[in-house]
């Protein structure tokens, strides 16, 4: 990995090193709310920009130019592999991932291969390699992601987004079986993509279990939690930082880090030192401001962005959003926030 002294900002801060300030990125901050963004979209749906290296490496830069944030997150969706191994998934704007023969036996299962991602998806890491090649002299960052295993069979048993994962649950406790393995097919090819884009380049790995707060503890527990783990042991030996992700975990915080993550992500709805409180030390703390907040006035922004700052650890904290940018975004507040977020934490790290 180099010399670790010359990390990136976001690095040393996920590992929970001292910062001179508080690095920020946004969940979500490629695409969605960039005029230049939708400029691209005219040239193909999300799926087949990710499959176009030019398309997608613009699409993630894009953000770092406009907003100077200290991070970029690959421009993909958690359903990409999916849709490279010809699993039949469409991401429907306005909806989600779709799918149009969900999973219901155990005879469907063979139908979800493994994902080889130098042969199924080239574009993944040449699109990597051109973020990288710009990102590398200014020492930023990329952040690949994957869905997690629970996150991505809730869309394959559902067949497309859904509040209760009621279908999901259904199979979870009367086919155990059936859904571990499910799970266990999907962790791999989760493990196959991060592997490949860490080896393409990217320095930090984030799993994204956005469905997963719809779990009881006890359920997290028996289902999903040793499938995590597993996960996260996979990705060990990458050496790069690891988070996870999920939103309504309030009630999981404790178990999210228990998976091995180096980092748990936490969502608007509880302070950040009642999760201080939850997450054991040794992870380091990702969140949280309310994505709504970026659509009100100035005087909110400032206030909210600070109330989250004062809230965070002193150290071992990644500023971000609670969930990601919202469509309807005026693009130039996200830049205010980095702004106000290096204002503030400079002003502190110097007292």
């Amino acid at each position: 990995m180099g010399d670790l002294s010359a990390a990136p900002l976001l690095v040393r801060a996920l590992r929970g090193e001292p910062v001179e300030r508080t690095p920020v990125w946004f969940m979500r901050q490629a695409g969605r709310s960039l005029p230049e963004y939708k400029e691209v979209r005219k040239q193909g749906s999300l799926l087949e920009i990710c499959h176009r290296p030019e398309l997608a490496a613009e699409v993630t830069l894009q953000p770092v130019r406009r907003h100077g944030v200290d991070a970029a997150i690959l421009f993909s969706d958690i359903v990409t592999p999916l849709d490279a191994i010809g699993f039949g998934v469409e991401v429907k704007a306005g909806v989600g991932p779709v799918v149009a023969d969900p999973i219901r036996s155990h005879a469907d299962l063979a139908r979800l291969r493994d994902f080889e991602p130098d042969e199924d998806m080239p574009a993944l890491r040449k699109t990597i390699e051109l973020i990288v090649a710009e990102l590398g002299p200014q020492g930023i960052p990329l952040i690949g992601f994957a869905g997690a295993p629970f996150t991505l069979a809730s869309y394959l048993v559902e067949g497309g987004p859904s509040k209760q994962q009621s279908l999901t649950k259904a199979m979870m406790l009367a086919d155990p079986e059936l859904f571990e393995a499910l799970l266990r097919r999907l962790s791999a090819i989760a493990v196959a993509s991060l592997r490949t884009q860490v080896d393409a380049g990217a320095q930090v790995v984030q799993v994204f279990d956005s469905w997963i707060g719809t779990l009881s503890r006890d359920q997290y527990r028996r289902f999903v939690l040793p499938v995590m783990t597993d996960l996260f042991t996979e990705l060990k030996d990458l050496g790069v930082p690891r988070t996870i992700f999920g939103v309504g975990t309030g009630h999981l915080l404790d178990l999210l880090a228990e998976t091995g993550a180096d980092c748990v992500g936490i969502d608007w709805r509880i302070d950040l030192r009642d999760a201080r409180a939850l997450v054991p030390d040794r992870c380091t703390l990702q969140g949280n401001l309310d994505p709504s907040v970026m659509l009100a006035p100035q005087s909110v922004i400032e206030t909210e962005v600070r109330r989250v700052l004062d809230s965070a650890p002193d150290q071992g904290h990644v500023f971000n959003l609670g969930h990601g940018v919202l469509p309807e975004t005026p693009p130039e507040v996200p830049g205010e926030i980095v702004r106000l977020v290096r204002e503030h934490t400079a002003k502190k790290s110097l007292a």
